[in-house]
């Protein structure tokens, strides 16, 4: 019987990755490997701390911890990405070096430079590795879009901007004040570099 083409082997493995170079960040996704470059802007880095503050306000003292990029999430291994902010429920996820399987909650702060792949492949991949709730955050124009699972996909469950009340389907006693956490000067313009397929200067595992 012949092989069927679509069950192709991946390029990178979860060995592979953990070979590189700790200066180097990348993202595996079906295998490919993902450069996380060009570094985030100030305004990325100020948002996200934002939230990961509420987040370990709200979580003090909960079974539930809160880990912020850089933090490896070994989903598969073939599929290995750093989200912006983590929040995991099972403590049995958590090892010395990374994630291990789905975390409840993803928050992925988009940027001009990565939003297709926020919004494509790693959409995708947080589907089918069973992530229950997934954000989109877009620092400007303001914007919080929610994504639940629901057999295998996603339903975009609420869209809200800076000036609307929040709600979380699977925190509903999580509370953020949106008009304070998105509270930034108008930005300049910005130049943008879409984030590509890449090949690491490394060797596969064979």
């Amino acid at each position: 019987m012949s092989a069927d083409p679509a069950r192709k082997r991946a390029q990178y493995t979860w060995t592979d990755y953990r070979s590189w170079p700790d200066t180097d960040r990348w993202q595996l996704i079906n295998g490919e490997a993902y450069a996380t470059t060009p570094a985030p802007t100030t305004r990325h880095q100020k948002l996200a701390s934002r939230f990961t503050h509420h987040f370990e306000n709200h979580f003090d003292g909960k079974p539930c911890d809160v880990y912020p990029a850089p933090t490896d999430v070994k989903l598969t291994d073939e599929d290995v990405v750093q989200p912006d902010i983590v929040i995991v429920w099972d403590p049995n996820q958590i090892t010395e070096t990374h994630i291990e399987g789905p975390p409840t909650l993803v928050v992925e702060i988009l940027s001009p430079s990565t939003e297709l792949l926020d919004r494509g492949r790693k959409l995708d991949l947080y589907a089918r590795s069973g992530v229950q709730e997934v954000w989109l955050v877009r620092p400007y124009p303001s914007l919080l879009e929610i994504f639940v699972l629901k057999d295998s996909a996603y339903l975009r469950a609420h869209a809200f901007t800076r000036d609307q009340p929040f709600e979380s389907p699977t925190f509903p006693d999580l509370e953020l004040d949106l008009e304070t956490l998105f509270e930034f000067p108008i930005p300049p313009e910005e130049r943008i570099d879409v984030v590509k397929e890449g090949r690491p200067p490394y060797v596969a595992t064979a």
